[in-house]
C-alpha cells in the first residue's frame, strides 16, 4: 500500500517552511513583497508558512530562483524522500525539468487544444505517462496547474522579449519586436494566447487566479509603457501620455489576437492584425498630431 504523498509532505512541511522563512529573512523584504516577487498571492504564502497549506513544486522552484538557493536543498533532498506512485524520483531531483516541466508543457498543450475546463487531471496524467496521484503531488489543485502553465508561458515570452530588445537600435524597433511577439503566427504563439484566453475566463471567477492575472498583466503593460517612454526620450516617438498609450495599445493587441484565434479563417489574420498594430504606431506615436501637438487628450464623441 502506497503512502499518501500529501501525508509525507505534511510531515516535512515544518522543515520546509523554516527554510523558506530563512530565505525571506536573508533577502530582507517583507513577506508581502516576497509574495509579489514570486508571483504568489500573499494569503497563500501566509497559509503555507503557517503549515495550513502545502507549497507546490512550482512555487518552491520560484522561491529558490528568487532567493538564490538550491531548490533541492530547499526541499530537503538530503533527507531522502521516497517517490510518489508512478515516479522514479521525488520532486527535489526535478526542480528545473523532469516530471514537473513535462506536466506543465503537456498542460499548456492540452489547454490550447481543448480548453482548461475540458482538460481533466487524468488527461494530463495520460499525456505524461504517469498517475493522477503523481500530478497532484506536484500540483495539488486545478488553479495550481493553470498558474504553472501561465507562468511557463510568461517565462518563455519574457526570454524572447529580452533577446529581441537587447539587439534593438532604438525604442521604436523594441516596440515593433514586442508587437511581432504578440502576433499569433507560430504554433507556440497560438498556444500561449489560447492559455491566456482561458486564464482571462478563469480570472473572472477566481480571486486567486485574478490576482495572478493582474500581476502578469501589469508587468506586461509596464513593459510597453517603458518602451514608449524611452521612445519619447529618444525622440523616435512624439510626446504622448505614456500610460494611456500603453493601455490603448495593449487593449488593441488583446482584441485583435482574440479575433485571430476566435473568428473564421481569413476574417482577421495575423497579417491584418500586425498591419493594424503597425498603423497604430505610425499614426499615434510616429506621426505628428494634426492639431495642437501638446494636446493629446482624446476628442469627445
Amino acid at each position: 500500500m502506497h503512502e499518501d504523498p500529501g501525508t509525507r509532505l505534511a510531515d516535512e512541511s515544518g522543515d520546509l517552511t523554516d527554510r523558506v522563512k530563512q530565505v525571506i529573512d536573508g533577502i530582507g523584504c517583507s513577506r508581502r513583497e516576497f509574495a509579489r516577487r514570486i508571483v504568489m498571492d500573499p494569503s497563500k504564502l501566509s497559509r503555507s508558512l503557517s503549515g495550513t497549506r502545502r507549497f507546490t513544486v512550482a512555487e518552491i522552484v520560484r522561491i529558490a530562483e528568487i532567493g538564490g538557493v538550491d531548490a533541492g536543498r530547499l526541499l530537503g533532498s538530503s533527507a531522502g524522500t521516497s517517490a510518489p506512485p508512478g515516479e522514479d524520483a521525488g520532486p527535489a531531483a526535478l526542480p528545473e525539468g523532469g516530471r514537473p516541466l513535462q506536466i506543465v508543457r503537456e498542460t499548456v498543450r492540452l489547454i490550447a487544444e481543448h480548453g482548461f475546463h475540458s482538460v481533466r487531471v487524468s488527461d494530463i496524467a495520460a499525456a505524461c505517462g504517469t498517475s493522477t496521484a503523481a500530478i497532484h503531488y506536484h500540483f495539488p489543485g486545478r488553479d495550481d496547474l493553470l498558474e504553472a502553465a501561465v507562468r511557463w508561458c510568461m517565462d518563455e515570452d519574457t526570454e524572447r522579449r529580452a533577446q529581441g530588445l537587447a539587439g534593438a537600435i532604438d525604442a521604436r524597433e523594441e516596440l515593433l519586436h514586442l508587437i511581432a511577439l504578440q502576433t499569433p503566427r507560430t504554433e507556440q504563439q497560438r498556444r500561449q494566447w489560447l492559455v491566456w484566453l482561458d486564464m482571462w475566463a478563469q480570472a473572472a471567477r477566481s480571486t486567486e487566479v485574478g490576482r495572478l492575472h493582474d500581476h502578469y498583466y501589469r508587468q506586461w503593460r509596464t513593459t510597453v509603457a517603458e518602451v514608449v517612454r524611452r521612445g519619447v526620450e529618444q525622440g523616435v516617438f512624439r510626446p504622448v501620455d505614456v500610460e494611456f498609450t500603453a493601455l490603448r495599445l495593449t487593449a488593441l493587441i488583446d482584441g485583435l489576437a482574440t479575433q485571430v484565434l476566435a473568428t473564421a479563417p481569413g476574417s482577421t489574420t495575423p497579417d491584418s492584425m500586425h498591419a493594424a498594430l503597425i498603423a497604430f504606431v505610425e499614426s499615434e506615436l510616429t506621426a505628428e498630431p494634426s492639431g495642437d501637438p501638446e494636446d493629446d487628450t482624446p476628442a469627445a464623441p
